[in-house]
């Protein structure tokens, strides 16, 4: 798991049948202080609902994310599973 800070929201008009109706956003990385890392952002799906600027929980664990999306050829790499609230 890693923490990163959502940055942005994409949209698709043509997308993976797994992907209808996820909202996916753009993330950046945070490293152990709790820093931006000097790296490229990533496309996470959000299973919580997420907003713009909050810092989130990433999974990339590809079982739970082909359970929660009921597909099994899933593109989806990184995923959201929690919001910190502090």
């Amino acid at each position: 798991m890693q923490l990163a800070r959502i940055i942005g929201r994409a949209n698709a008009s043509i997308k993976h049948p797994s992907l209808v109706g996820c909202k996916m956003m753009i993330v950046q990385m945070l490293d152990a202080r709790g820093n931006l890392e000097d790296a490229d952002p990533l496309m996470a799906i959000d299973l919580v609902g997420a907003g713009l600027g909050d810092i989130a929980l990433l999974t990339s664990d590809g079982p739970l994310t082909r359970d929660v999306l009921r597909d099994s050829n899933t593109p989806v790499r990184w995923s959201i599973i929690g919001v910190s609230d502090a």
